[in-house]
């Protein structure tokens, strides 16, 4: 594929705390793709705060919706996107949300994956330090888990991993017109597309050479998301959980790792759809 420009779109919620932060590592990462130029889009779902203003303030497009959706979130971020390059072809869309922070070599590791002809590309995630979020034990056993299928330190081989993470991941404008978009779900929006992809028959790269900083909170924006997962980690989350009244939202939701769901990989590795174990 030669790439003629790149968009990057971040959906958020009443992300006034991450977001400039966020913008300014992609900022960072689009000066080592140039001269290929790259739009930021952030989608402002239903924010009450300070968001668009201060992702506007960075230099990023922004779209202000009322959904809490993160599917229709990303699903109009693309489109905002696709809609300021039309009719440019040979476009990239990169992914990531607003509480993550991305490498500096992140968009050039996902445009060489695209160069040689892959039609997406799934990254991987770190837990970023936050003295609010999951506890020491949560991060942990969530860290355990994450990393069971990596080669070990003196293998050589890359880690095809299973995990999907809307937080980092990249499809071709045609690859992704070609399956629909995202659908508007709740959550679990990155995998459906994927999953649609793969079906597809699209070529998909699995890499950890470029992983993307997340925050590592217990309460997030999205349902049955990974701050669901951590909290499902937290010995005091779980116990709340056990007696608090569900959430109205949460409750539709079974958490992550409850899922009966899974996708392989090409190496046989079955994941959770949800949470990407």
């Amino acid at each position: 594929m030669n790439i003629a420009a790149v968009a990057v779109v971040v959906p958020a919620h009443n992300e006034a705390e991450h977001i400039v932060a966020c913008v300014r590592s992609i900022r960072a990462a689009a000066d080592h793709v140039a001269p290929v130029p790259v739009h930021t889009v952030v989608v402002a779902d239903a924010c009450t705060d300070t968001t668009a203003h201060l992702a506007a303030r960075e230099g990023a497009h922004t779209v202000s919706i009322d959904r809490r959706n993160a599917g229709a979130a990303r699903a109009a971020g693309v489109g905002h996107a696709l809609a300021l390059l039309s009719p440019t072809s040979g476009i990239w869309l990169a992914m990531t949300d607003a509480d993550s922070t991305v490498p500096t070599h992140w968009l050039t590791r996902q445009t060489a994956w695209a160069r040689r002809g892959h039609d997406a590309v799934l990254g991987t995630i770190r837990l970023a330090p936050d003295p609010r979020g999951a506890c020491t034990y949560a991060r942990s056993e969530h860290d355990a888990a994450y990393y069971r299928t990596r080669p070990a330190a003196e293998d050589t081989t890359d880690w095809e991993h299973p995990h999907i993470h809307g937080a980092n991941m990249g499809v071709s404008a045609t690859a992704y017109r070609h399956v629909g978009g995202f659908a508007p779900l709740a959550s679990s929006e990155d995998h459906d597309l994927v999953a649609r992809l793969t079906r597809a028959g699209h070529r998909i790269a699995r890499t950890d050479d470029h992983p993307v900083h997340t925050a590592g909170r217990l309460h997030g924006r999205a349902p049955a998301g990974l701050a669901a997962l951590l909290r499902s980690l937290h010995p005091p989350a779980r116990r709340y959980a056990l007696t608090a009244p569900p959430d109205p939202v949460e409750e539709h939701f079974p958490p992550p790792h409850a899922c009966d769901r899974s996708l392989t990989t090409s190496t046989g590795v079955a994941s959770c759809c949800r949470c990407g174990f």
